[in-house]
This record gives structure tokens, C-alpha cells and sequence, in this order.
């Protein structure tokens, strides 16, 4: 958060000052590939088929990740990547950038400093967005429109390097062993019956439900004879406390990981989530989802498939987020607040009745 704070000034500076670089004339073999991801958890769920493209493309290159300290982590489930290091770590930074590559992507949709790391990164190709004067940071600039799925926004990033991105398999994140170990150890708590994991989580708050419909919910998914599991990070323990209430209902928020996270979704029926990067992470696990949306674009962000549910109640002044920035709501937040804990009980209902037909 504290580079998005410095960017409008520091980062807006030196996209100005640096020297645009100079596309090579003859391009090296293709051997070591940079991806640059600072941001929130779904950006690096949704950069796993990327990842995936570049190595079916380019199967000897070995492909590294700098990301942040807060996403770093999904990158552990796609085994395609090599090496992952921070962002936000001034050393690990440093090491990025005493690297040689011969392709760095920035994956930033609007921010600046990755652009200017792109560019003090050696390599003889840079590719990023064209969404501000970013664009004079890169050999290759790319176009981004709010109107396109993300994962087609970053396959767009590719056809620099001529290379096609397929529709991802509906599972292509991969959870390790030991969090699977770890999963099966805590769910013993609950009965091995339908299992439906609840994230209450969200990085703004304009993007949260509420403790009390969630707790709601849990009382109408447990009574159907569902069991209830609750993920989430520390600042939602007490949440996930308020809505664990009953038999079969536990509470996991702040006492798991993120890649054990991930795997208590694994073991999942369902998961349902407001719109978060936990969501994309029980998309990317192949698990139907029920998505609560509102300030956030759904037609960028939203799973879409048979075996998702959006719920969106598609307000006059909604979504209103733009690059990361949601604006104060004047109206309490009514698109959110609307939901109805029924109508999120019924979807999340219907897609059990299919998966239990199947």
C-alpha cells in the first residue's frame, strides 16, 4: 500500500525522467522470462494461465515472479514458476533487479513503479500496459480495456512474443502435500458431509457483506445439513467468530495460511465469497462459487462458467472502482447491503442440487 501511496509522485517523476528504451534489432533466444506482479491475490490467481502459455511456448525458458509480500504465495501453486521473490522487500528487489532476462512483463494495470522497474531490469525486451505514460517504460506497449475479462486482458500481454493463451482447464492451480496434510488435520473438527467454505473477507470495505449475513447464511446452509467452514486472514477472526455459531460451523480465519487456505477449499463443495482474491483462488481450484459483487467490475472479475453464480443487484452508479480505487459511497454502500441473505442461499442451494446430480 505504501508504493501505491508514492506512485502518483515518485513513480509518475521517473517514467518522465528515464529514457525510453530502445527495441533490440536482432532478439535473443528466449530463456529466462521476468513476470513483474505487484497487487492483490485474484491478479495472481488469474496470471497462472500465463504463466502456464509462456512454458508451453517457450518450454526451455524458465520463468521467475516478482510479486508482493501479500500475494507472493499463490505463485507457489503453479509449479511452471522457477524462482518468486518480493516486491516489497528492498533485498530480494535488489536481487530482481541484478538479474539479467530476456523478456521482463509488467503486469500492473495502472501503478508506475513496476513499469520503472521493468525498465531498470536488464533485458532487451519490456512489456507492460499503455494505460498512462507507463507506456515509455516498454519496447512493447499494450492496450487495456475495463471491459474485458482480466484474463484476457493479461493474455494480451503475450502477443508481443507470439504466443496464444487457450482457455485455462477449470483446475490449474496446484496445492502442495503438506497444506493438503494440514486441511484434512483441521477439518476433522467438522462431519464429512457437504462442505461449503464462506470468505468474509475483502479488501475494501465497501466490497463486504457483513458478519451478520454471514452468520445468517451458515445457520440456513447447516440446517440444510451442510457443513460450514469459515476462511479468512487474522483481521477476520473476529468476523468469522460471530458467524461460527452452532454445530458444524468452524471457524479457520487467521489459523491457516493462504496456500492452506487454499486447500481447505480444495475439499470444498462450494465457496462463497464477496468479490476477493479468495474467490479467484476457489476458481482456480475448479470449485463452483456463489460471487458477491458491487463497487468492483464484474465484467472483468467475475468467474464465468456454468458452475458460478454472480449475484449483483447492477446499480445506476455501480461498479464504481477504477484501477484499484473505489471512490466514498454517498449511499451506504446499497449495492452490497441490498443482497438479500435468501437470494444468496438459493444460488448457492441450486449449485449444490447440480453438483449432487452429477
Amino acid at each position: 500500500m505504501l508504493l501505491k501511496r508514492l506512485d502518483p509522485v515518485i513513480g509518475a517523476l521517473l517514467v518522465r525522467l528515464l529514457p525510453r528504451p530502445v527495441y533490440p534489432a536482432v532478439l535473443p533466444p528466449f530463456t529466462r522470462i521476468l513476470l513483474v506482479r505487484p497487487g492483490g491475490i485474484g491478479d495472481a490467481v488469474l496470471l497462472v494461465p500465463i504463466i502456464s502459455a509462456i512454458k508451453k511456448g517457450f518450454p526451455p525458458a524458465q520463468v521467475d515472479v516478482l510479486a508482493e509480500k501479500r500475494n507472493y504465495k499463490i505463485f507457489s501453486l503453479c509449479p511452471d514458476v522457477a524462482e518468486i521473490r518480493c516486491y516489497d522487500k528492498p533485498g530480494e528487489l535488489a536481487k530482481a533487479m541484478c538479474q539479467k532476462y530476456d523478456v521482463v512483463i509488467d503486469t500492473e494495470q495502472w501503478h508506475r513503479l513496476s513499469a520503472v522497474v521493468t525498465r531498470l531490469i536488464s533485458s532487451e525486451q519490456k512489456i507492460g500496459f499503455a494505460t498512462n505514460e507507463r507506456k515509455r517504460m516498454f519496447t512493447d506497449s499494450v492496450e487495456y480495456s475495463h471491459d474485458d475479462y482480466e484474463l484476457k486482458s493479461f493474455a494480451r500481454l503475450l502477443e508481443p512474443l507470439k504466443i496464444s493463451v487457450s482457455p485455462p482447464p477449470q483446475k490449474f492451480l496446484t496445492v502442495p502435500e503438506s497444506a493438503c496434510a494440514r486441511a484434512e488435520e483441521l477439518l476433522r473438527m467438522v462431519k464429512k458431509r457437504c462442505l461449503v467454505v464462506l470468505f468474509p473477507g475483502a479488501s475494501i470495505e465497501e466490497r463486504r457483506w457483513g458478519a451478520e449475513k454471514f452468520k445468517q447464511l451458515a445457520e440456513l446452509l447447516r440446517k440444510s445439513e451442510c457443513s460450514v467452514v469459515v476462511v479468512g486472514g487474522p483481521e477476520d477472526r473476529a468476523t468469522g467468530e460471530i458467524i461460527a455459531v452452532g454445530d458444524n460451523v468452524l471457524n479457520l480465519a487467521g489459523r491457516t495460511s493462504l496456500v492452506e487456505s487454499a486447500a481447505i477449499i480444495e475439499k470444498a463443495d462450494l465457496l462463497i465469497s464477496s468479490d476477493s482474491g479468495i474467490l479467484h483462488v476457489g476458481v482456480g481450484l475448479g470449485k463452483p462459487t456463489v460471487s458477491l459483487f458491487g463497487s468492483g467490475i464484474a465484467k472483468k472479475w467475475a468467474p464465468v462458467g456454468e458452475r458460478h453464480r454472480v449475484i449483483n443487484l447492477e446499480l445506476p452508479c455501480s461498479p464504481c472502482t477504477r484501477f484499484g480505487t473505489t471512490p466514498p459511497c454517498p449511499i451506504g454502500v446499497k449495492c452490497m447491503r441490498e443482497i438479500t441473505v435468501e437470494r444468496v442461499f438459493q444460488e448457492a442451494n441450486n449449485l449444490l442440487s447440480v453438483a449432487a446430480g452429477d
